[in-house]
């Protein structure tokens, strides 16, 4: 498996505005600057839509359930495309949706509802520990016996 290579805003912003000032076409520009096509597409839809501030990078989001099941229905009521609604939701990766989709397959809208991350916490309250018996004390008393 490949690492997915992060592309900063400014190289972004030079791609996308190659393609609109028609410098080559979009097939062209991609392999000229080394990336994929299906990307500077992507970045294109996220420009058009959200100008600028489409092509800078997003943080982890966290999207609720009805924002998730909002989605999907556009998926099937419009039948859009993976990328379309990408752009039109303002969605960094389709493959959140995908994980969506098969969630609300399986599960339902329960399947939406976003699951704490990480390991469980399975201590609740710290543990007394018994005090632990040492060998001097025993020591000292067989000292004393031998004494008299």
């Amino acid at each position: 498996m490949f690492k997915r290579k992060k592309y900063n805003y400014e190289f972004r912003l030079q791609c996308v505005e190659a393609v609109l000032e028609g410098k080559g076409s979009l097939k062209s520009i991609a392999l000229e600057k080394g990336i994929e096509h299906s990307n500077l597409r992507l970045w294109l839809g996220f420009y058009e839509a959200c100008g600028k501030q489409g092509l800078e990078p997003r943080s982890m989001q966290q999207y609720t359930s009805s924002f998730k099941l909002s989605v999907l229905k556009a998926i099937d009521k419009e039948l859009l495309s993976l990328r379309a609604v990408c752009v039109r939701f303002n969605i960094s990766s389709d493959s959140a949706i995908i994980a969506w989709q098969r969630a609300y397959e399986s599960e339902g809208e329960s399947g939406l509802i976003s699951k704490p991350k990480g390991r469980p916490i399975t201590m609740k309250l710290p543990i007394k520990r018994k005090a632990k018996k040492t060998a001097q004390p025993a020591l000292a008393q067989t000292k004393k016996k031998q004494k008299p």
